[in-house]
């Protein structure tokens, strides 16, 4: 049971601990994953950069010593082509054998060995002259049958430089040789054998124990080669035609077997040096580098996995707290509990929040309650009230009806208009009425309005065209400026006072103008009408003035519909209204 919730907490489905729990894990195995495989790429390519160093170097200075070798060798050659006795003795017409031919050959030889007394890499000296004379210091034995061999030709071939020849036989040794001339006409040849121990001593060359080392001529003749070989002669041949056009080192599969292949060729003697390591042993310490590295690398990761683990834990603790609580809320329990959280970060500033939204939800609720009780209140008041509308009704008709019978028409008349002006008010509930619908409520106010001033009061109407009062505009909006224009324009002017509503469209709009001849208004005056902190109270029959008129408008329908004001102190005020051509039959406007 414990496991499973371990495994639910951090799992990256279910709870935020979860994701930056495998996040984290992620992001850090791949960074270690990353810098382990770098370091070790970095190690296995430096090691071989070393490798290909100190190999080409260990070539480089065994060419160099056996060059050396062979420049001194080079200097022996021209000794002994410049020698008099030489030259002279292989010129005599001595026979073999005689006293003269015996006292040359001792000759010969004295300065031959004195010529490589203490050189150790010259296994053998000989003067051959082509008469059949042969003189020698070393071994092995030689005699004349060497004119007639393949060496002595290979010898030949190079004319008066230097000549190489890998011997194979008996012994093994490198041949260098120099023509002998004597007027310009060949006489022989001096030859110079180099010990076969001492080439490969040059030669022994190891980066690791098992690499093999390959010296071939420019004619593919093996001057040295290793013990164990993974070559033949005729397989290696092929191997260095395709290794001719790379450059330095490679790396080359070998028998399926990863080599690293050094190349280098002399440019003294033309020889090719080829040096194979093995990648594997080459890279054995690199591999265990590598096997420590993964080591380090699994440690590393078990020890972050496990501190992402408490981390994630402490940083989503908050978290837990905080659902907990809303879980709490949504059982309907409005009391948090007592542990609260205290941090100052984002989920401490959320649990403020959320604590002041439960208090807020919590003082609603309370008020919704208390809404409640006295909706019912409201709702008993309105049943008792529903009597009221048609008792007024009934009572105002009773006022109309003794009017009648005692002869009063202007009761009559005031008690019928106040009758209409009443259904429309209090009978009607849409928003929305006819313009011809809106003109007779206003002409039932005026009619109630005129009684009370001694001065005569007149409405004039002028409508441009009459398919206009099928229109649609809101309930009430013409009653408010023809009672401002009454009380505020007419009451005060002592002359008859004319009230003129003039209809007309102009722009695809609906224009109505009330006009009044009153006292008129100052720019000041005009603007305290739309200022809301200037409350209209003197509308006493609607409760609305012109500001309330020009919101109800421009909140329906937007600039730039609204109420306009025109007026001439002393001479005239014109209300104006712009309003849209609605049709009479509006879905989106009526209500019912």
């Amino acid at each position: 049971m414990k496991l499973f919730s371990i495994k639910k907490l951090i799992s990256p489905t279910v709870s935020i601990q979860g994701k930056i729990f495998v996040a984290f894990s992620l992001v850090t195995l791949i960074g270690i994953v990353a810098v382990t495989s770098i370091v070790y790429l970095y190690m296995r390519e430096t090691v071989k950069n070393n490798a290909i160093t100190s190999v080409n170097e260990s070539i480089r200075q065994a060419d160099e010593s056996l060059n050396l070798r062979l420049e001194e060798v080079s200097r022996l050659n021209t000794v002994v082509a410049t020698n008099k006795t030489v030259l002279d003795t292989l010129l005599s017409k001595t026979e073999e054998p005689s006293y003269e031919w015996f006292q040359e050959q001792k000759r010969i030889e004295e300065f031959l060995s004195a010529l490589i007394a203490y050189k150790s890499y010259i296994s053998r000296v000989a003067v051959i002259g082509l008469n059949q004379k042969v003189f020698f210091v070393g071994s092995p034995w030689l005699d004349k049958n060497v004119l007639f061999s393949p060496m002595m030709d290979a010898l030949l071939q190079n004319g008066s430089g230097h000549a190489y020849f890998h011997q194979t036989g008996f012994n093994n040794s490198i041949v260098t040789g120099r023509e002998l001339r004597y007027n310009r006409n060949l006489i022989g040849m001096v030859m110079f054998d180099l010990n076969d121990e001492f080439i490969k001593k040059i030669y022994d060359v190891k980066p690791t124990p098992d690499s093999m080392l390959y010296v071939v001529d420019r004619k593919n003749e093996f001057i040295y080669e290793p013990k164990s070989s993974v070559f033949n002669k005729d397989t290696f041949i092929q191997f260095n035609q395709q290794m001719a056009g790379t450059d330095g080192s490679v790396e080359r599969m070998i028998n399926q077997q990863s080599y690293l292949v050094i190349t280098r060729k002399s440019d003294y003697t033309g020889w090719s040096t080829v040096a194979l390591v093995p990648m594997k042993s080459l890279l054995t310490e690199t591999t265990h580098i590598r096997n420590v590295l993964a080591t380090v690398a699994i440690i590393v990761f078990v020890i972050i996995v496990i501190g992402t683990l408490q981390v994630s834990s402490r940083i989503t603790r908050n978290i837990r707290r905080l659902r907990s609580m809303m879980m709490h809320v949504m059982e309907g329990n409005m009391t948090l509990p007592t542990v609260e959280i205290h941090s100052k970060d984002e989920i401490g500033q959320l649990y403020q929040v959320f604590k002041s939204m439960v208090e807020e939800l919590k003082r609603l609720l309370e008020g919704i309650v208390s809404t409640e009780k006295e909706k019912r209140e409201a709702e008993l008041a309105v049943l008792q009230a529903q009597i009221r509308p048609h008792f007024l009704y009934n009572t105002l008709n009773t006022v109309k009806y003794l009017a009648k019978i005692n002869g009063v028409p202007n009761i009559v008349e005031v008690s019928e208009s106040l009758i209409e002006l009443m259904r429309g008010v209090l009978g009607n509930t849409n928003e929305f009425l006819t313009l011809q619908e809106e003109l007779q409520y206003v002409r039932s106010y005026v009619t109630i309005e005129k009684y009370k001033y001694v001065e005569p009061l007149q409405l004039n109407i002028e409508i441009e065209n009459e398919e206009l009062l099928q229109h649609n505009v809101l309930k009430l909006m013409l009653q408010p400026l023809v009672e401002n224009a009454i009380l505020h324009g007419l009451s005060a002017s002592g002359y008859e006072g004319v009230v003129l509503i003039r209809i007309y469209e102009e722009n695809k709009e609906l224009r109505i103008e009330v006009r009044d001849n009153g006292k008129g208004m100052t720019q000041g005056q005009i603007e305290a009408l739309f200022e809301r902190n200037k409350v209209q109270t003197n509308t006493r029959f609607s409760g609305m003035g012109v500001r309330n008129v020009h919101e109800r408008i421009v909140r329906l329908f937007g600039e730039p519909y609204g109420v306009v004001v025109f007026s001439e102190p002393d001479k005239y005020t014109t209300v104006q209204i712009r309003f849209p051509l609605l049709p009479v039959k509006n879905h989106l406007l009526q209500e019912g």
